[in-house]
């Protein structure tokens, strides 16, 4: 496959969505899309793969759609790793300066954050892989440093950092059953994180804002500010709860659930009022459930960008209103720019994921790309924090 063609491969609990895209001309900001895959999701459950043989045939019914429409054979491809198993925790850590002139070099940025990663709690650790390493702050003598803190002078040096992990055995199988349905995975990278470059602004990232995944399945958030992710969860609760209250709650089959969810049936054979408490009531679950997780990391209400909610459930009439009211926060659904005109706004931000992927891999190109399964995520971190630093306070 030519260098400047990446592929981006989404692998949700509901659909796998494969983009394959092309670097645009001189002066074109995005790359281009010349071919989409997507097929119906087997195997999975909350993001984790539960029948290996299922997903690859799904994976490569997405990609076989993919290279039809794209008329390119897909050898290569970038991955979103999502599901309940992925999850961040933040460590701080601190060396002293051993240079007689106290200038900090790489050697002790890199000792610095060998210490940080140590700091993270075994318990947490255990059976888990990082993924991204994000430094939020360096300190040099307990003193903020506004950027990196290469070549300047200090005794002792501090970094607090994001580290985004996930379980090493989800990892582990999703990787096995890509390169079973024939495609070497270049890199991976976190569902939500892929998703923020193409639905969230630069504008909005450095206010501070919360990007709401709502899937099949799982409901993942991540939080920026400064222009960083600060912090990012998954929550076991997605919009096919919501489908199944609703034909449970109307005595109806699962697939005109789904449609009355969605505003596909707005017919009278139903009660309206009692499709709104249906709904409303899972709605709390999962706001509840954010609500909870900015307490947590000290950011409820203090987000001047607001919430902007992407994803399958989305596409739920009154959930902008709702997020509003119940987050206290603005509130907007994604659209996506495909391409390289800003008019061209897509509600549907469904292929955030596969789409932020190709952006991702043609920002890492060149940077070394990963040959083999075990340095997959080792290279992602690497290449995350070079591709993050650019964007540090």
């Amino acid at each position: 496959m030519s260098r400047n063609i990446i592929t981006g491969i989404d692998i949700g609990t509901y659909q796998v969505k494969v983009v394959v895209s092309q670097q645009g001309a001189e002066g074109e900001r995005l790359p281009r899309i010349i071919g989409v895959g997507i097929a119906e999701s087997k195997g999975l459950r909350h993001g984790y793969i539960t029948n290996p043989g299922e997903v690859v045939k799904s994976i490569k019914a997405a990609i076989a759609q993919a290279e039809k429409t794209s008329k390119m054979k897909i050898r290569k491809a970038f991955v979103a790793v999502g599901g309940i198993g992925l999850g961040s925790i933040t460590a701080t850590g601190t060396v002293i300066v051993s240079r007689a002139d106290s200038e900090i070099t790489a050697l002790e940025l890199k000792k610095v954050h060998e210490v940080c990663e140590h700091e993270i709690p075994p318990a947490y650790a255990q059976n888990r892989r990082t993924i991204h390493a994000i430094p939020l702050q360096y300190k040099i003598d307990g003193k903020p440093v506004l950027g990196k803190p290469d070549n300047m002078r200090g005794t002792k040096l501090e970094v607090k950092t994001l580290y985004i992990t996930c379980m090493e055995h989800h990892l582990n199988d999703l990787i096995t059953a890509v390169e079973d349905a024939g495609v070497e995975v270049e890199d991976v990278m976190a569902s939500p994180i892929a998703a923020s470059l193409v639905t969230l602004s630069k504008q909005q990232k450095i206010a501070g804002c919360v990007l709401a995944n709502i899937g099949a399945e799982t409901v993942s958030i991540a939080i920026f500010e400064n222009n960083i992710p600060i912090s990012l969860e998954v929550f076991p609760i997605g919009s096919t709860d919501i489908t199944n209250d609703i034909a449970l709650g109307l005595k109806v089959p699962l697939d005109e659930a789904e449609q009355i969810k969605i505003g596909s049936i707005t017919g009278t054979s139903y009660p309206r009022k009692k499709l709104e408490e249906i709904v409303l009531a899972r709605l709390s679950d999962i706001f509840e459930l954010i609500e909870a997780h900015l307490k947590k990391v000290g950011r409820n209400g203090l987000l001047p960008a607001g919430i902007v909610i992407t994803g399958g459930g989305s596409g739920i009439g009154t959930i902008e209103d709702f997020a509003k009211a119940a987050l206290k926060l603005p509130s907007k659904t994604a659209s996506i720019v495909i391409g390289n005109n800003p008019k061209e706004h897509i509600k549907d931000s469904s292929w955030a994921v596969a789409y932020g992927l190709c952006i991702f891999g043609f920002t890492s190109e060149g940077e070394g790309s990963v040959n083999t399964r075990s340095r997959v995520v080792t290279n992602t971190k690497n290449k995350f924090i070079d591709w993050i630093k650019q964007f540090l306070p």
